[in-house]
């Protein structure tokens, strides 16, 4: 019996502040996994545990160039977190709002 394919959300994936750092990594060019391995205290194989998870995400994708594999990114994905996002922007230009103007008039009492 085949283990179960376990695909990761957007959200999930860029939970973790490492995966967030070779998303803007690969946001520059493509690159193998040594040189992203390079950039962290981190060993390849967990490197590439990462890689996997944003790539379950649909955030990075690899081919094979010759003998080495080159991840790239796919920022597609991250537009649902752009929305997401987006639906409490309001929310907080109403509160800075309130803020602002809370501040405002405890400094210039009338």
């Amino acid at each position: 019996m085949a283990a179960p394919v376990i695909k990761h959300d957007v959200f999930q994936a860029i939970a973790d502040p490492t995966r967030r750092s070779v998303l803007q990594l690969l946001a520059r060019n493509d690159m193998p996994i040594v040189a992203i391995s390079e950039n962290f205290p981190l060993s390849r194989t967990a490197i590439n545990k990462h890689l996997h998870i944003l790539s379950d995400a649909g955030l990075v994708s690899s081919r094979r160039i010759g003998r080495e594999t080159r991840y790239s990114l796919h920022p597609e994905p991250l537009a649902e977190l752009k929305d997401w996002l987006a639906f409490f922007e309001t929310y907080w230009e109403d509160r800075l709002s309130l803020l602002k103007e809370f501040v405002e008039n405890d400094t210039n009492p009338q």
